[in-house]
């Protein structure tokens, strides 16, 4: 199982990563926010082990934008030396599923992440049918007429984000700020170019029963298209 830890105390991150080694875990560590959210591009973690104060973006503001992002299938635990019962209540308000105060204890640790990888195990997947889509929220997985499509992480976030909302148009920006969040660095055209992707791979054509459309100078729209009845003989 691979850990993602979003510690900035150097001696914190590896004390942490040590506990979760021993627990036969591996992990990765990162010590701001924003290195985090660039190894998301192109890792899939298991669990999520963040600090709450750090030195870009809150934990409650890292929560946010993994649940908005990834989803409900990851699950988050919380690890700070703030023991307020305010703070506990709005970690868990934000998505975390379990909430550790430091000095964190090796066992106990361990213990609570079996509990919480038990919880979400004991979920069942969740699937979504749209004509002859099938989108696979735990797996993170696309199937067309049965045939798994390989997609990169936000083409997935992407292609959900419009099936979860059909004819509704999106300007380019909007997309941009809902699938790609806190990262402004990246321009609209990283938009245009995952759009055309996600219409050659997943045959958003009108073929399949969607059409993935765009609007002159303003965005784009996903739209259920009524396949033509086979002519009776």
């Amino acid at each position: 199982m691979l850990i993602a830890i979003v510690e900035d105390d150097p001696i914190q991150a590896e004390m942490l990563a040590l506990t979760l080694h021993s627990g036969g875990h591996e992990s990765r560590s990162f010590a701001t926010s924003l290195a985090f959210f660039e190894a998301l591009k192109s890792t899939r973690f298991d669990l999520l082990l963040l600090d709450w104060n750090l030195p870009d973006y809150s934990g409650g503001m890292i929560i946010k934008w993994v649940r908005e992002n990834i989803g409900w299938q990851v699950p988050i635990m919380v690890a700070t030396a703030i023991d307020d019962e305010a703070n506990v209540v709005a970690a868990l308000k934000a998505g975390a599923d379990d909430y550790l105060v430091k000095p964190i204890k090796a066992m106990e640790l361990l213990a609570r992440i079996e509990v919480v990888l038990r919880r979400f195990r004991s979920v069942a997947p969740e699937i979504l049918h749209l004509g002859e889509y099938e989108i696979d929220l735990s797996q993170r997985v696309i199937r067309q007429a049965g045939r798994e499509i390989e997609l990169t992480q936000k083409e997935f976030d992407l292609a959900l984000y419009l099936f979860q909302h059909p004819e509704k148009l999106f300007s380019r920006m909007n997309l941009l700020e809902k699938i790609w969040g806190l990262q402004v660095e990246i321009d609209t055209r990283t938009v245009d170019t995952h759009i055309s992707r996600l219409r050659r791979k997943l045959l958003l054509d009108g073929s399949g029963g969607w059409q993935l459309s765009s609007v002159y100078g303003y965005g784009y729209r996903l739209e259920r298209i009524a396949l033509a009845e086979p002519a009776k003989a």
